[in-house]
């Protein structure tokens, strides 16, 4: 459970109240008066404002500075109320700029030399230098700890914006390729149409097949533009998909073989294993397979070069099983940081896309897995009837 701030500050405070009524029993030793119900009452007031340095820090170093003066003219001992005005000082330092906080560290300065001509000004020089060190000491460590605060703040605003270019990015990428899905799909279409209405009267059976391949594939096809729209409406940016398509066949499950001897070619050992009955699979969805275990062998060829991996495809009744699994042979142990890395943001938003899960991370035993589910259609992945796991 994570502790609130207010209640830490709470803990400091009774901390330094404690710590000063504990150190005034040395009062008399150190040939000062020794503390009575005033005394306990100055110091309490001191210390107690802590519990506020949160949310009023310059009210309440300001508070602290005059009950310590009162403290010392008062006639106790000054060194007592010396705490809470170095963590209030620490703590302005720590939120707000230096045309404050360096003024607050020099009143700190002023009513520690103040307490020594009171007491009277026996050690004068030893006084000054500790009146002038602690608080610049203390400045400084405030200081350093607001610039560090500030380059944290700066640098997480930019690690999501950098987040963001790089999801509308590979958003606008999907887009275009389910653009040239689409493309796919209405060519068949429009070849099956023109097949139809050739045998039409000579040949009904051909007919009413060109025609059923129409109504399946007009259907994968819409859904698919769906899925386009969802990704071009998801984006910051409104990536648009209306790049030419280019003229060479979309990637798909039959060409994972020729991925495997490129990357094989590469130097990385590679096996590629198929289980079940091989079958149609939209287009669509083989093309997130196929980008999933070429992202996958990428990284491998990456960050883990010299280590053998294995391709595995397995065709089941409802969906379709990808993984690529490397044995961790020189693998780079800050491969997979946080997740954020652009090819697993790619990964993810493909198999969200297609109603999949996936999995990426290390192996109990050693080595790294990239674990894809699918379902086989476009269709079945918008009923959610992918029978994945």
């Amino acid at each position: 459970m994570r502790t609130r701030p207010l209640a830490v500050d709470a803990l400091i405070a009774v901390a330094l109240t404690t710590v000063a009524v504990l150190l005034g029993q040395e009062s008399v030793r150190q040939g000062w008066p020794p503390l009575d119900a005033t005394g306990y009452a100055l110091v309490v007031l001191a210390n107690a404002p802590a519990v506020l340095r949160g949310k009023a820090p310059v009210a309440v170093l300001l508070f602290i500075h005059a009950v310590w003066i009162g403290y010392v003219l008062a006639g106790y001992w000054p060194v007592l109320n010396t705490f809470a005005p170095m963590l209030a000082v620490y703590t302005v330092a720590s939120v707000r700029p230096t045309r404050v906080s360096l003024p607050c560290a020099a009143l700190m300065g002023t009513v520690w030399i103040f307490a020594g001509v009171v007491a009277g000004g026996a050690g004068m020089v030893s006084v000054v230098a500790q009146a002038i060190g602690f608080p610049l000491v203390i400045w400084r460590f405030g200081h350093a700890a607001r610039h560090t605060a500030e380059l944290a703040r700066q640098l997480k605003l930019e690690q999501d914006e950098r987040a963001r270019r790089e999801v509308a990015q590979e958003r606008g990428r999907i887009a275009r390729e389910l653009h040239d899905v689409v493309a796919h799909h209405m060519s068949v279409i429009s070849v099956q149409a023109g097949l139809a209405t050739f045998v039409f009267g000579s040949d009904p059976a051909t007919a009413r097949a060109a025609l059923g391949t129409i109504s399946g594939t007009s259907g994968e096809a819409l859904e698919e533009l769906r899925r386009m729209l969802r990704v071009l409406r998801a984006g910051d940016g409104e990536p648009g998909g209306g790049d030419a398509a280019p003229e060479a066949p979309m990637p798909g499950l039959a060409r994972l073989d020729d991925m495997v001897e490129r990357v094989r070619a590469g130097g990385v050992p590679v096996t590629l294993r198929v289980t079940g009955t091989p079958r149609p699979v939209a287009p669509g969805v083989e093309l997130c397979a196929y980008r999933v275990v070429q992202e996958a062998l990428t990284n491998v060829m990456k960050h883990a070069r010299g280590a053998a991996a294995t391709v595995e495809l397995a065709y089941r009744d409802r969906h379709i099983e990808v993984s690529v699994i490397d044995d961790g042979k020189g693998v780079i142990q800050d491969r997979v940081r946080t997740g954020s890395g652009h090819g697993l943001i790619g990964m993810r938003e493909r198999a969200k896309l297609y109603g999949g899960t996936i999995s990426i991370g290390p192996l109990s035993e050693g080595g790294f897995a990239v674990r894809l589910t699918l379902p086989t259609s476009a269709q079945a992945a918008a009923r959610g009837n992918d029978g994945a796991e």
